[in-house]
């Protein structure tokens, strides 16, 4: 089930195909992209409005295939695309940015596993515009990468394949989706317990397939965040692609994701020094002890921007940085490029994490008493960086990050560094 009034999956016009984009072509898209979404951004939290439309146009753009490898029609950009684009929508509207960055993961994750027959099939669907959401999380397991969800296998006199039984929370971008990948334990193993962990690909639209709209989060709330149901739900064999030999080596599945999470928080930095700005240079009052005329002229305002700018650019610096280290692993993959990959990406997201908080909070130091008036919804800035920076804690990074440089010690081989 869907809540009221949303679009549970894409609705491009008839014949549309979405364009494949190059690099340039992408930043710029996503750009004009976020320009429209930040006009609406403030009214959709503060009515928490669901961007069915912001989404379809997303679809539209082309910039949901720019991950999509060459030999199988799309343009086959990397990492440092993909956290630039995500980053131009973030400054737009975050909630809409997080909603395709499973998407992004799960196109990854078929570049990493699949068969090329479900690579040729599901890079066809992106390319078509589809959308993947995310059916991963659970709630109420010990720790973030325990999983109940299972695969039973089906007769072959029942038809064979697969069925799926669980619930899943935290399901960003499964109310919008087409296909909903979902993580789950496929069969038993021979001493009785789980089986390995695989990826079934459940359309959306599928019997047995619930999707809750029930998050209500303080910050990211139209991301539909909520919760997937899934109850003897059919799953071919053709659907179901290995998870578990992601992480058999060295692989920057996992940075990539961590990357993305850390052009969100990017993204809302740069956006709330934006807001401050526009706000402070229009509408806020000087302080009478500063003796300037206009409060941009306050020498302790301008240095307050000064700290803060100084902070995101770090952020915006790191990020790149970590961009091209994933990109240059992936094209020379061993434990050594992997490891430096996780820990620029694990530079980013706390630099990220630390930046967008700050960015947020400062907002209201910096334009004064009337920024705080409920009508303007300037604290979202703060309550979604607050949300989404707790995907996975930032002191986390910097223990990595201090282990490799007193010893030399490289990150965990696992998707959340």
């Amino acid at each position: 089930m869907t809540a009221a009034g949303t679009a549970p999956f894409s609705s491009l016009p008839e014949g549309h195909r979405p364009p494949v984009l190059d690099a340039d072509q992408a930043v710029e898209v996503a750009a004009e992209l976020a320009s429209y979404l930040a006009a609406g951004a403030a009214e959709r939290d503060a009515e928490r409005v669901l961007p069915a439309e912001p989404l379809d146009r997303l679809a539209a753009s082309g910039l949901q295939g720019i991950t999509v490898p060459t030999v199988f029609g799309g343009p086959g950009l990397g990492a440092v695309a993909a956290a630039e684009v995500t980053r131009l929508l973030a400054t737009g509207d975050p909630n809409v940015a997080q909603i395709p960055h499973s998407h992004f993961v799960y196109v990854n994750a078929l570049r990493h596993a699949a068969s090329d027959a479900q690579r040729s099939f599901f890079f066809g669907e992106v390319l078509a515009g589809r959308r993947f959401g995310n059916a991963q999380s659970e709630v109420g397991t010990r720790h973030v990468r325990e999983f109940r969800t299972a695969l039973t296998a089906v007769p072959a006199a029942e038809g064979g394949g697969w069925r799926l039984d669980g619930e899943k929370g935290y399901a960003t971008g499964a109310l919008f989706a087409d296909w909903i990948p979902v993580l789950a334990h496929r069969g038993v193993g021979e001493d009785g317990t789980a089986g390995p962990l695989h990826v079934a690909w459940v359309e959306r639209e599928a019997a047995g397939v619930s999707v809750v709209d029930d998050w209500d989060g303080l910050g990211q709330r139209t991301t539909a965040s909520g919760t997937v149901r899934l109850e003897g739900v059919r799953v071919p064999d053709a659907h179901v692609t290995p998870w578990h030999l992601t992480f058999d080596g060295p692989q920057v599945y996992g940075a990539f994701a961590q990357l993305l999470h850390a052009a969100i928080d990017t993204g809302i930095a740069r956006a709330a020094v934006g807001d401050a700005a526009a706000f402070v240079t229009t509408t806020s009052r000087p302080y009478p002890d500063a003796g300037v005329e206009r409060a941009a002229e306050d020498p302790l305002v301008v240095h307050a921007f000064g700290e803060v700018e100084l902070a995101v650019r770090s952020a915006e610096a790191l990020l790149r940085e970590a961009a091209i280290a994933v990109e240059a692993a992936e094209a020379d993959l061993t434990a050594v490029s992997a490891g430096t990959a996780s820990l620029a990406v694990a530079a980013a997201r706390a630099s990220s994490t630390a930046a967008s908080l700050e960015a947020g909070t400062r907002l209201f130091e910096v334009a004064g008493t009337r920024s705080a008036l409920a009508r303007l919804n300037l604290d979202r800035h703060w309550r979604n960086a607050r949300t989404h920076t707790l995907h996975d804690p930032a002191a986390w990074k910097v223990q990595h990050l201090g282990r490799h440089a007193v010893d030399g010690t490289l990150p965990p081989n696992h998707g959340q560094i």
